[in-house]
């Protein structure tokens, strides 16, 4: 199997292209297949798998798995990846192209310079509040209602204090959540110091929490000035990742209904800086970050 290994502000992911591939049509085929070649030890290394297909209502379709196997959504830095791919090998030459996922179909324009895509700018559509339709179930807020700054503490206990709690006390995390969805579900809580903050402890237990009935992308938001942020996500199926486009414009979305920030902000991740602008005319989030191809290869599944 022919793969190319792709990243979108550090969030890589490793992209097979099925108009050249045949790949198994069995769900766990594919979920074992995304596991192998995701490990960082013992595969390519990867957040996870993601698969370019044809489509009947678009340039090319997306089908995304996590790292431990789980199918997902949508990915915002993955879908500007496959729109690098669809642009630069020949699937379709076009200055806004259309790519279905999980999301819908999405359109994508894209910058290229000589013949190669660079960055591209992604309409992710309106943002989803509802806190039934994220899904989000917290006692006491309607299915109707929106999950701004409601207080998470109660519903989300983080366990026995040990060495990380000096860390997590310091990092001056609000006690506040805002939930939304851009396709898949997200949570933002903010916080003073984002850096410190030990999310390798505390990200697991957000993700898995009830109140997330299909668990959760969780990021810790510490905001500079009202157009700028930084923030720290950890990934439903993958943990720890340098970015996370969706989780971007998802604290875009959160940032503007909790009062800290514009509808356009400059967001700082890890593994680089993504533009969001949640639009006040049509109400959807555009995001614009860089495509970069880092290598192709062979690979090999390995039987288990």
């Amino acid at each position: 199997m022919r793969f190319t290994k792709m990243q979108g502000a550090g969030n890589d992911y490793i992209y097979v292209d099925c108009f050249r591939e045949t790949l198994p049509a069995d769900a766990d085929q594919l979920s074992r297949l995304a596991r192998q070649i995701s490990d960082r030890h013992f595969g390519v290394g990867a957040d996870g798998l993601i698969l370019i297909c044809p489509s009947e209502r678009a340039d090319a379709r997306m089908r995304m798995f996590n790292a431990d196997g789980s199918e997902a959504e949508m990915c915002g830095n993955g879908v500007r990846c496959v729109a690098k791919y669809v642009y630069d090998h020949g699937i379709a030459r076009k200055d806004v192209l259309k790519i279905e996922t999980g999301r819908g179909v999405l359109s994508l324009a894209v910058e290229a310079q000589n013949g190669s895509v660079r960055r591209a700018r992604v309409d992710m559509g309106e943002p989803i509040l509802e806190a039934a339709k994220i899904p989000v179930s917290v006692p006491g807020v309607g299915p109707s209602e929106r999950i701004v700054d409601v207080a998470w503490r109660e519903h989300i206990p983080l366990g026995e204090p040990g060495p990380w709690m000096k860390k997590w006390e310091a990092s001056g995390v609000e006690k506040g959540m805002t939930c939304v969805s851009v396709g898949n579900p997200h949570v933002a809580i903010f916080c003073r110091d984002v850096a410190g903050l030990p999310l390798e402890t505390v990200g697991p237990v957000f993700e898995v929490a009830p109140v997330f009935p299909r668990r959760i992308n969780v990021h810790f938001v510490q905001v500079h000035t009202r157009g700028e942020a930084t923030m720290r996500t950890w990934e439903r199926g993958s943990g720890i990742t340098l970015a996370c486009g969706t989780g971007a414009s998802a604290v875009c979305v959160a940032g503007v209904l909790a009062g800290r920030t514009d509808r356009r902000i400059l967001a700082h991740l890890p593994g680089g800086d993504l533009e969001l602008e949640w639009n006040e005319k049509d109400n959807h989030v555009y995001m614009t970050g860089p495509a970069v191809e880092v290598f192709s290869g062979d690979w090999t599944p390995q039987e288990t």
